[in-house]
C-alpha cells in the first residue's frame, strides 16, 4: 500500500468515526410507530385553525389529518399505513392537567407521545398569576413519570414553548391584534398596553418571555433525565420566528392552519427522524 493510499484509508476512518459521533441519538429511532397520542392544549388541539373559536383536531400539528398541515401523523402514517392517532390535549390545559393527559396516553398503550404546553402558564391574566418554574417542573415530572412507568418503549418528543413576545412583536402595530388582545383578554401577562413603551411595560415583557426561557429549560432538563426515549426539540419552535399571517385573525393569538403546518414541520425535523 502506498502512503498516499493509507493516508486516504487513515482520514476515511477518521470520517466514519467523526460522522458517527455527530450523528444524535434519535437518528436511531427505529421504524415508525404504530400509534401516536398528542398531549397538551389549544395549541395541539388546533383551536381556531378551522373556524370560529372551535377545535379543530383534524389541523393539530402532532395528530391531524389535514393534507395541508403535514402533522406527524400523516407524516408518519406514509411510511407506515397502519398508525392510529389520539388527540388527548385539551383547550386551555396547564402543565398541571399533564399528569391526567398522560394516564389517558398510557391507557391507549401507544408508542409515540408529543408534548407541547407552557403557553397557558405563561400567557395569564397578569404577570403575578403565571405558574412557577418549580411548579412547572414538578408537574412535568409527574406526567413523564407516569408516561415512563407505563409506556418504558415509548418515544416522547417535548416541544419547546414559542416566544410569546415574539407574538407581541409581530402584532403590536396591527390594529386588529391588538383589539383581539384587549376584547377577549388574551395573554394580558405579555399582551397589556402592547403599543406601550414605558419602562415598566418593556420590563414585564422580558420578565413573562424570561418565564418561558425558564420552562423550556425546564423541558430540556426532564427529557435528559427522562433518558434515550425521550427527546427535546432543542427549543426549535421557541426559536422559529413567526409571522402575524401565520397566526389566527379570529384572536391573532393561535396558529391557523399555515401556522400549524409550519409547527408540523419545524417539530417533526427536530424529533426522532423516523
Amino acid at each position: 500500500m502506498s502512503v498516499t493510499r493509507r493516508g486516504l484509508t487513515v482520514l476515511a476512518a477518521t470520517l466514519v468515526v467523526l460522522l458517527g459521533t455527530a450523528i444524535p441519538a434519535h437518528a436511531a429511532a427505529g421504524p415508525p410507530p404504530g400509534s401516536i397520542a398528542s398531549m397538551g392544549d389549544s395549541i395541539t388541539r388546533g383551536f381556531n385553525a378551522c373556524g370560529w373559536f372551535v377545535d379543530c383536531p383534524t389541523r393539530s400539528f402532532s395528530t391531524g389529518n389535514n393534507s395541508a398541515v403535514n402533522s406527524h401523523y400523516l407524516r408518519i402514517r406514509a411510511q407506515n399505513p397502519a398508525v392510529v392517532a389520539y388527540n388527548d390535549a385539551r383547550s386551555g390545559a396547564k402543565v398541571a392537567d399533564m399528569p391526567g393527559q398522560a394516564s389517558t396516553a398510557v391507557s391507549q398503550h401507544v408508542a409515540y407521545v408529543t408534548i407541547l404546553i407552557g403557553a397557558n402558564d405563561a400567557c395569564t391574566s397578569s404577570e403575578a398569576s403565571m405558574t412557577s418554574v418549580a411548579a412547572f417542573r414538578a408537574a412535568l415530572d409527574s406526567a413523564l413519570g407516569t408516561l415512563k412507568a407505563g409506556l418504558p418503549d415509548a418515544k416522547v418528543l417535548l416541544v419547546s414553548v414559542p416566544d410569546l413576545k415574539r407574538l407581541w412583536q409581530v402584532g403590536k402595530d396591527s390594529s386588529g391584534a391588538r383589539t383581539a388582545w384587549g376584547l377577549f383578554g388574551i395573554c394580558q401577562s405579555m399582551l397589556a398596553n402592547p403599543t406601550s413603551t414605558a419602562a415598566a411595560d418593556t420590563a414585564r415583557r422580558d420578565r413573562v418571555r424570561q418565564r418561558v426561557v425558564d420552562f423550556n429549560g425546564q423541558l430540556a432538563s426532564a427529557c435528559t433525565a427522562y433518558g434515550a426515549n425521550c427527546k427535546y426539540d432543542g427549543g426549535a419552535v421557541f426559536g422559529y420566528a413567526f409571522q402575524l399571517s401565520q397566526i389566527s385573525t379570529w384572536d391573532y393569538f393561535h396558529p391557523n392552519a399555515s401556522g400549524q403546518a409550519v409547527l408540523a414541520s419545524v417539530t417533526y425535523a427536530a424529533g426522532f427522524g423516523w
